[in-house]
């Protein structure tokens, strides 16, 4: 029952996160096309505000924008917040439901740390307040006000803090909270400053008074951060789908430099496209295009297979670490899955054109088989969906056997 409730919980989570998080990044670009299409308005001062003019769905509409404040407060606004919000919210709670909940399988490496279940979630939540704590303190600084050596000492800070969690984590895990990291940030950009600075504009209008000019340049400066981080986060969040990205911790920092480069520019493109078509930075494409082609070379190379692959030197051999508090399987049963699983879930795969294992995951020592149980349980015993339309010709018997293993293993935890 813990397993269902574990896949069942987890895809649900995911659900919501991914909707929630189309609907956010949905509406920032569109608020940043937005800005950048907005030409002057007679009834608008100039400098104060502008208006676009949009076509979609067989309707035209007219956006306009007031810097500070039309001659008239609305009855209604529509505050864009909780599209944020939720989106953070849900993937925290499919962080603790996958990484957390079942840290031995996808967040602790006994061989980069050896971590108990409860010290790696600490760790883990203590990085995401700490993080936007000090990314938050920068930004407030005298550092903060030149906004190129921000972007820098920001760039430097997250790949310093993927580096930082490639040697306390998994390397799924490392990437996986770099780019909660990343999201943390945004969102808190939106719940700690924009919106509580937005309210006090809105409190010094309704009063009669001159809002803070301070107020909307810091505004201003945390939504064009979001903006530029976007992309990377997306590909970080992926990232944990595609072992080829986390076979080799020591890549990790390299490949998110890249790829926070590459995303940046791509936006960067479309920000300066959306004003004014002719000065569409092109060159952007080819660096960003430059970075992820490097990215995958750097990939490539961490991978056994890719390794052999380009001629480079085998790297170290691992030897699995039997996680505290678990036994190793019994002899028939490392049989039946080093037999049926390992030709795919190895450090070197045997199957044709299979260079990575699948997930990362490797099956071919009985310390790992141990480690993987909840995996091999949900994948082999509760629906059959592995080894892939049974290729390997894993029997009903042998199945029966994984499921009577994993039922002693299920009575231990």
């Amino acid at each position: 029952m813990e397993a269902y409730l574990l896949e069942w919980g987890g895809m649900l989570l995911r659900w919501l996160h991914v909707i929630t998080a189309i609907a956010w990044i949905g509406s920032s670009f569109f608020f940043i096309h937005l800005d950048a299409s907005l030409r002057p308005a007679a009834d608008i001062p100039p400098g104060e505000g502008g208006r676009a003019w949009q076509v979609h769905g067989g309707g035209f509409y007219e956006m306009r924008k007031y810097l500070v404040a039309p001659p008239r407060m609305p009855e209604e606004l529509t505050w864009h917040k909780w599209q944020s919000y939720w989106t953070w919210i849900s993937g925290f709670f499919l962080l603790v439901w996958v990484y957390y909940l079942q840290s031995e399988l996808y967040l602790i490496d006994p061989q980069v740390m050896a971590l108990s279940p409860l010290a790696a979630g600490a760790l883990g939540i203590a990085a995401l307040v700490v993080g936007w704590l000090f990314y938050d303190w920068l930004c407030r600084s005298p550092l903060g006000r030149n906004e190129v050596v921000l972007g820098i000492l920001g760039f430097s800070y997250v790949v310093a803090a993927s580096y930082a969690f490639a040697n306390v984590f998994s390397g799924r895990g490392a990437l996986i909270h770099t780019g909660a990291l990343m999201a943390t940030i945004m969102t808190a950009n939106v719940a700690m400053v924009i919106m509580p600075g937005q309210r006090k504009v809105i409190a010094a209008l309704t009063a009669g008074e001159q809002p803070d000019p301070r107020l909307g340049k810091r505004a201003k400066q945390r939504s064009t951060h979001n903006n530029y981080i976007t992309l990377p986060v997306l590909f970080l969040m992926l990232s944990n789908h595609y072992p080829v990205t986390y076979a080799n911790a020591a890549t990790i920092p390299a490949l998110v430099a890249l790829v926070i480069v590459a995303g940046a520019l791509i936006r960067h493109f479309f920000n300066i496209r959306h004003a004014d078509h002719a000065k569409s930075p092109w060159w952007t494409w080819v660096v960003a295009i430059l970075a992820l082609w490097l990215a995958f070379w750097v990939a490539m190379a961490s991978s056994p297979g890719g390794r052999e692959r380009l001629g480079l030197a085998p790297l170290p051999e691992r030897r699995p670490v039997m996680l505290a508090g678990l036994t190793p399987p019994p002899d028939e049963v490392a049989t039946i899955v080093t037999g049926r699983c390992a030709m795919c879930h190895a450090p070197e795969p045997t199957w044709p054109g299979m260079q990575i294992a699948p997930k990362g995951v490797w099956l071919h020592e009985p310390a790992l088989i141990a480690a993987q149980a909840r995996a091999i349980r949900t994948q082999a015993v509760m629906t059959h969906a592995m080894p892939p339309n049974n290729l390997s010709g894993i029997t009903p018997e042998e199945r029966r056997v994984l499921a009577t293993w994993l039922e002693g293993v299920g009575s231990r935890q």
